[in-house]
């Protein structure tokens, strides 16, 4: 169950972004002060005990992070910055409250683009928004060279944003293809480490084998040397003894 906190951060989030969806003028400093609030209270919420998951908590993180990059593009004096500002920010995935079909970050995001580049538009061929009748009367008044740098203006526009597309892709298939190697070579050092574990084990019973070997080897040499004192012994004893009796049994001549 959400807690307290959680309830009014929801409900402030949902607040923002319908001011964001609106339209504003510049007087308009509520949507600012209550981004700042957002961000304080997501701070407390991180530190609460009754925190969300990671996960919601990243999706808070992202929605904040958009409304706050909203207010900082729309600060900006070029439409073009604007409109490269807005192409760097990433919407929310999820509804914030749940009678909401879809996030409403997406359809601010939305907006904010084509209003910019409706505002990029406007600035090259050096009109203003004027209201719909006199964008009809522009229209109408527009020299033929004018509305194809229009035409072509969109053409650009959309060649753009294919490229930006296409971009987007070759990245997603590039960290597809970064991740697949990387499981790949995991799967092979997973593979060296067990061939170099059974080597060790492996060398560590041959080593015991050399040991116990050396220890039989050790003892047997001692039981070799022990005999051959034995018979060495053994013979000078009866050497002697033989000299004695040949002695005795030859007395020496007179």
């Amino acid at each position: 169950m959400a807690s307290r906190l959680e309830i009014n951060f929801i409900r402030l989030l949902s607040r923002c972004e319908s001011l964001a969806s609106e339209k504003r003028g510049e007087a308009e400093w509520r949507l600012e002060k209550y981004v700042g609030a957002l961000e304080e209270m997501l701070v407390a919420l991180r530190k609460s005990p009754s925190k969300p998951t990671p996960e919601v908590l990243a999706e808070y993180t992202r929605k904040v992070n958009f409304l706050k990059g909203t207010l900082e593009a729309e600060k900006l004096s070029s439409p073009t910055e604007k409109a490269l500002a807005n192409q760097f920010l990433a919407p929310g995935r999820t509804a914030t409250m749940a009678n909401e079909r879809m996030s409403v970050t997406k359809k601010v995001h939305t907006q904010t683009k084509a209003r910019c580049t409706g505002e990029m538009r406007d600035e090259l061929l050096g009109t203003g928004s004027s209201g719909k009748d006199g964008d009809l009367r522009n229209r109408r008044c527009f020299p033929l060279d004018e509305r194809q740098s229009a035409a072509e203006l969109d053409a650009v526009l959309q060649h753009h944003h294919n490229l930006q597309e296409k971009l987007a892709e070759d990245m997603l298939n590039l960290a597809r293809n970064l991740k697949n190697n990387t499981l790949a070579a995991q799967n092979i050092i997973k593979q060296d480490n067990q061939t170099l574990s059974q080597s060790m084990r492996q060398a560590d019973l041959n080593f015991e084998k050399l040991k116990t070997e050396s220890e039989r080897l050790e003892q047997h040499t001692k039981k070799s040397v022990n005999w051959l004192l034995w018979l060495m012994l053994i013979l000078v004893s009866f050497t002697f003894i033989s000299m004695i009796l040949f002695i005795r049994i030859f007395p020496r001549l007179r």
